[in-house]
């Protein structure tokens, strides 16, 4: 198969829907005992739907103990939630672990997930591409060697390193150190995840300048990263550059608390300075990678955030 889809389309046209109850089994089932092959599957934390084709003939496999998340057209209104550290894994795709960091999904608009692999060596993973309009991956902590199309061989992602995976482009995770944990944002909650077998990885050329979706691959090193003081002068950050590599559809940033003057003193009349803030935006999303954080919102008590807790802001709050 290749980008334009064709083979795909027709390989959806009229597809058998099969109901299980155990997708994973369901899918080996039909690959080792009928000689399908696995040609899609969504979504990637909970999988309950895939596609498999044989001969030009396609299986739509239908799990019916998920349920899905609604989707809609309308900009999401959602009130302040809090996800600690201690809310529950599950197993994805690849046999990857996932904890959900917005359990409402927002109408179905975005997703956050907590990933993680807890053996080190290979992947059983395989070159694919997501049909999405967003997806981040901001490694958290370890090291995974990945792929992508057009970029060039195989690197290595960092702890602290982000990488944006525009609409589309071909990838394949290679291989991790035990332990690793990346966060991933994408949009919208419920995306399709297409497996490819005639394409090879790395390709022969190297395009930095491709636009996939009209987004720019971007692989962020938190090693080069330039720190900036805050107006606040609470925070220091650093930007990703994924502002620009998306032409402004979304910002992430890393923020460390300024730790030059320890004062309590200090810091209670800086903060007590600071102005209230408010965004506008779909979704602002924070994760404490490490310590405590406060956060005050009107009418409503403070909140205390401490290491992997996540939270979402209301927009206009």
């Amino acid at each position: 198969m290749n980008g334009t889809q064709s083979d795909v389309d027709a390989i959806r046209s009229k597809p058998v829907i099969v109901a299980c109850d155990d997708l994973e089994a369901a899918i080996a089932e039909h690959i080792e005992q009928r000689g399908y092959r696995l040609e899609m599957i969504m979504p990637a934390d909970a999988p309950r739907i895939a596609l498999l084709s044989r001969d030009g003939q396609c299986v739509h496999l239908k799990c019916a103990t998920h349920a899905s998340v609604a989707s809609n057209l309308v900009a999401p209104q959602h009130l302040f939630s809090v996800e600690r550290a201690s809310s529950r894994w599950q197993v994805g795709r690849a046999g990857m672990q996932y904890r959900d960091l917005i359990p409402d999904r927002l109408g179905g608009h975005f997703i956050a997930s907590h990933i993680r692999i807890p053996d080190g060596g290979p992947v059983p993973d395989y070159v694919h591409y997501h049909k999405v309009g967003f997806q981040m991956i901001f490694c958290r902590r370890g090291w995974v060697r990945v792929v992508y199309e057009d970029q060039g061989k195989p690197f290595v992602m960092q702890a602290g390193d982000c990488v944006l995976q525009p609409p589309t482009i071909r990838h394949r995770v290679l291989d991790a150190s035990p332990g690793l944990e990346v966060i991933e944002v994408g949009a919208p909650a419920e995306h399709e995840t297409w497996r490819e077998y005639a394409f090879d990885l790395p390709t022969p050329t190297l395009r930095p300048k491709r636009r996939f979706g009209g987004q720019l691959f971007l692989h962020d090193v938190a090693a080069l990263a330039q720190w900036n003081a805050a107006d606040d002068a609470l925070f220091s950050y650093r930007e990703t550059g994924i502002v620009a590599a998306t032409d402004g559809l979304a910002r992430v940033r890393e923020l460390q608390a300024n730790r030059v003057d320890r004062d309590p003193a200090h810091w209670k009349a800086a903060i007590a300075a600071a102005p209230l803030q408010s965004h506008h935006d779909a979704l602002m999303l924070l994760f404490v990678l490490d310590g405590c954080l406060c956060i005050e919102l009107e009418d409503m008590p403070a909140q205390r955030l401490r290491t992997d807790d996540a939270c979402v802001i209301p927009s206009g709050v």
